[in-house]
């Protein structure tokens, strides 16, 4: 997967990172106000910095489920867990320095009240995603496997 490229094949991690990208990008223009000029700059730095944060929690979730996995197979050796440490710690001071920086290439196109928005419609996808795995992953059989009421992503900040 080459930067700023949805994850591609099989599996419902990709399809939702395919449905949030997607809903992101077609409500951004709209949602900030932006002009023609504004959302032709913007739209290749809000698809780097998904596509950084997405790649981040990937290579911190594969450190601590290999870890997890050593752990309790029972032969784990300090060296190897000292390994996958060093990875997950890499990853843990490599990811708010790099979303930062692509944060302030996206805020270096908009005006203070665009930023606002931007990080509010952020906000809100994050928080109905939280909602949406807690439905389909939620404690007890009932939530288990089951696909949420209200599939929907929030709908764009007003003015």
């Amino acid at each position: 997967m080459r930067a700023g490229e949805p994850p591609s094949g099989p599996g419902p991690a990709n399809e939702a990172f395919k449905i949030v990208d997607a809903y992101v990008l077609s409500n951004l223009q709209e949602s900030l106000g932006l002009s023609d000029e504004q959302f032709v700059k913007l739209l290749p730095l809000v698809k780097r910095v998904q596509s950084d944060r997405r790649e981040f929690a990937q290579r911190r979730m594969r450190s601590l489920m290999e870890l997890r996995k050593l752990l309790a197979s029972g032969v784990a050796t300090e060296s190897r867990v000292s390994e996958l440490l060093k990875e997950l710690k890499t990853v843990e001071s490599e990811a708010p320095q790099a979303l930062r920086k692509a944060m302030d290439a996206i805020d270096a196109t908009l005006n203070p009240l665009q930023q606002a928005k931007y990080r509010v419609l952020e906000a809100d996808v994050e928080r109905r995603i939280r909602e949406l795995m807690r439905q389909m992953g939620g404690p007890g059989p009932a939530g288990r496997g089951r696909r949420p009421d209200n599939p929907e992503l929030p709908q764009p900040p007003q003015e």
